[in-house]
């Protein structure tokens, strides 16, 4: 179906967060971006949604390409929406999470546009893109006063 649009949009996509919370030690999975914006820096895993998909299912397709995982529920959290979050253009990230209680350990392996892969401590977090360190402080209260765990 062809778009023809008298004024500008935005470009929607998807960012989402994974907590493994086992004896009460939460870690979030991050990727190293391997593009611009923001290259080597740390991100949550997400991407732009496709045309043809589901904002979930635009999560799920972004967590396997840049993370390997894959079979993982997923909730939607927040939407956010501010113009200067992303430097390219007006972009609207919604956010979906999940929090891991298992023994078994998950190996995400980095592919697609991410050149890295790895579990950081809540407590311990890299510098990170765009407005994740917002977004996820914000998920982690969230978490915390929601989760029993």
């Amino acid at each position: 179906m062809p778009y023809t649009y008298q004024y500008p949009r935005p470009a929607v996509t998807v960012d989402i967060i994974l907590i493994k919370n086992i004896a009460a030690a939460k870690e979030i999975l991050l990727i190293q971006r391997g593009i611009e914006p923001f290259k080597g820096m740390w991100a949550l895993p997400g991407g732009f949604v496709e045309m043809d998909e589901t904002l979930k299912q635009a999560a799920m397709r972004e967590l396997k390409e840049e993370t390997g995982l894959e079979n993982i529920t997923l909730t939607q959290f927040r939407t956010y929406g501010d113009p200067n979050r992303d430097p390219r253009h007006r972009t609207i990230s919604v956010v979906f999470y999940s929090i891991i209680i298992s023994a078994i350990d998950l190996k995400p392996i980095a592919g697609d546009d991410a050149s890295n892969v790895k579990w950081f401590h809540i407590s311990d977090l890299p510098d990170l893109a765009f407005d994740h360190e917002q977004i996820i402080l914000e998920a982690l209260e969230f978490i915390d006063q929601t989760d029993p765990n």
